[in-house]
């Protein structure tokens, strides 16, 4: 089995513990008897993984992480020979994890489409957007255009806007968070802005419209760290509404915080076409904003 990896500075035995599983000293067996590669080379249990990092895992674990194909609705913009673009429901999380194999769009996507790819658990994912976030991403048919589209990223040849509404009112009509994220040490389901193991992370922001005690924004990504929007709204003082993770009351609903990728512009790395879609807002944000607009 082969896991490419998304994120940097985890101790790989955690790490693998997290995606897998299995606990660490079962890692660390495996690592000491040659049974974990990255790369193709041999390494220690304290490695820190970096960003693209190929981890291949020869053993079968003593347990199934076959993927399966389910027949599950999923709504696809666009699709070629080489990429796809789905505008995804909020409630969806996007590739299995340990304790959830089913259900997700990967499972969705290997029934709909033929993905050839290294990572069993992940394939042709090339960005993420969280479970409780709906909206647009673009999903690689190959490694190869896998590569690609990362690369793209990297390079911010991949124009993402979102819409976000916040807990409070933003007086400034525009707006640039410039601020590292690195995971929270205190707890692992969290990312913070901190300088320890952290990444560069860059938010434009601008107000689309204000009410009486939030604000809708829309954000531009610079970088694409994990929760990005979401960690540095909440830096600044005006985190995502509804968001249970970040935002200011536990009192949440089902729906999740109040983001949406509404938008992807980029030019195709093989036809050379712009490649240009946008997503209307999901039904629960449109009905809230109404509301909001009610009580202004």
């Amino acid at each position: 089995m082969q896991i490419k990896v998304d994120t940097s500075n985890i101790r790989i035995d955690q790490y693998l513990k997290d995606q897998l599983n299995i606990s660490r000293s079962k890692i660390k067996k495996l690592i000491d008897d040659g049974r974990i590669l990255v790369n193709d080379k041999k390494i220690n249990a304290s490695y820190l993984i970096k960003e693209d990092d190929v981890i291949t895992v020869n053993d079968d674990l003593s347990f199934d992480i076959h993927i399966e194909k389910e027949n599950i609705p999923i709504h696809i913009v666009y699709e070629d020979d080489y990429l796809l673009i789905v505008d995804k429901e909020s409630g969806m999380v996007v590739h299995p994890a340990p304790g959830n194999y089913h259900g997700t769009l990967v499972n969705a996507l290997m029934y709909k489409v033929n993905l050839q790819g290294i990572d069993k658990v992940r394939p042709g994912i090339v960005h993420r957007i969280d479970k409780d976030t709906s909206g647009l991403l673009v999903v690689a048919k190959s490694d190869e255009m896998h590569d690609k589209l990362s690369n793209m990223i990297k390079a911010k040849e991949i124009e993402r806007i979102y819409i976000a509404l916040v807990d409070g009112v933003i007086k400034h009509d525009t707006g640039t968070i410039d601020a590292p994220i690195g995971r929270d040490i205190n707890n692992r389901k969290k990312m913070m802005v901190t300088d320890i193991n952290s990444k560069n992370a860059i938010t434009f922001f601008r107000v689309l419209k204000r009410y009486k005690d939030k604000t809708l924004i829309e954000c531009k990504l610079e970088t694409g760290r994990t929760h990005q929007i979401r960690v540095h709204m909440s830096y600044i003082g005006y985190p995502i509404f509804n968001d249970p993770l970040y935002g200011k009351s536990k009192k949440t609903t089902a729906f999740g915080q109040f983001l949406h990728s509404k938008s992807i512009r980029f030019i195709h790395p093989i036809t050379k076409q712009e490649i240009y879609f946008e997503s209307p807002l999901p039904k629960e944000f449109s009905d809230y904003l109404a509301k909001l607009d009610l009580e202004q």
